[in-house]
């Protein structure tokens, strides 16, 4: 297979690159040039945010089986690819979002279910919920319904992390001391390591699937306990997990999913939204999920590899909870 990556460099876009040339796969690179590629693909330059910035990818003769686009900002970017690329690539794959769901879908919502109003592929930059539908919108009006694949990804862990979910627990962990552990403890969690969502994403490009597709592994496949357990034990065992009810953690006005990355309390729309997909469809196509223990030891390998700071994106919100705020709520001052 011949597969262009649009970015390509970090953290999905990435995995995706590393799985498609552990295939085998012949891998073009379209990137800024701000992080340095995969060994062993072929490069072009560009940003596709500035006038005339696909120049080298429309004077490039190549022709391509798919396209994979990671692009989550303004939805224009993704019209103007997919349009130069619909002639020359056989399907476009786009890495969309379980955000583009009309808010807040129920539990067990499937690809079904309505999506955000107010959404073009022609938009500038709007939210990301819109920019997301945008995109999908731009990728079906380029290569139509039936060469277009939307991957609705949900939460998405594993190394390359960029976003700082995983890795803020694993610092936190390591820095040893009493942790609030958000409970239930055994709360069930959805999320996709990023490799394997790399690998269904190459089978079903090869096997032309198409349509919108929810991508996150089954309800329950890992728990907020199983998840903790494993960042406290991979870094050393020094941190003392501290489970502490929903109703205690909401009462201190802590921030589920940004202060306490991951976690959402049982019951809520946010946790039907994010942790309630139905992925029948995907688990057909192929879905494999890792054990969470796997992601979350090859999540700190990476990060000791790279010195212990993971790069964090500019354009999503710092995550991670205050330690005085946290010892607060624990009722010490240890760690402080």
């Amino acid at each position: 297979m011949r597969l262009l990556v649009l970015g390509g460099t970090e953290f999905a876009g990435r995995a995706v690159v590393e799985a498609a040339l552990g295939r085998g796969w012949e891998v073009t690179v379209f990137h800024r040039g701000r992080h340095e590629a995969p060994k062993g693909v072929r490069t072009l330059l560009g940003d596709r945010t500035a006038p005339d910035g696909l120049a080298a990818l429309d004077e490039d003769p190549g022709e391509w089986d798919a396209v994979v686009d990671t692009w989550s900002s303004a939805p224009r970017a993704v019209r103007d690819a997919a349009r130069l690329l619909r002639g020359r690539a056989g399907r476009y794959v786009y890495v969309s979002s379980c955000s583009v769901y009309d808010w807040a879908p129920p539990a067990g919502y499937t690809e079904r279910a309505p999506v955000v109003e107010g959404a073009s592929a022609d938009a500038g930059l709007t939210d990301y919920a819109r920019d997301k539908r945008g995109g999908e919108l731009a990728a079906v009006d380029a290569f139509g319904a039936d060469r277009s694949l939307l991957v609705r990804a949900g939460l998405i862990l594993g190394p390359y992390e960029n976003v700082g979910r995983l890795p803020w627990w694993l610092d936190r962990m390591a820095r040893g001391g009493p942790v609030l552990a958000p409970g239930p403890r055994d709360l069930p969690l959805q999320y996709v390591d990023v490799r394997d969502l790399a690998e269904w994403i190459l089978g079903a490009a090869e096997r032309g699937l198409s349509g919108p597709c929810n991508l996150m592994s089954p309800q329950g496949h890992a728990t907020m306990g199983e998840l903790l357990e494993a960042c406290a034990g991979v870094t050393g065992g020094a941190a003392e997990l501290r489970w502490t009810a929903p109703e205690v953690i909401l009462e201190a006005g802590i921030e589920p999913w940004t202060q306490l990355p991951v976690w959402v309390p049982p019951g809520s729309d946010l946790h039907d939204a994010l942790h309630s997909a139905d992925v029948s469809r995907a688990v057909a196509a192929g879905l494999r999920c890792r054990p969470v223990a796997e992601t979350v030891a090859d999540t700190w390998a990476w990060l000791e590899d790279i010195g212990g700071t993971a790069p964090q994106r500019l354009d999503r919100a710092v995550k991670g909870l205050d330690p005085e705020v946290e010892a607060k709520v624990l009722g010490t001052t240890e760690g402080v």
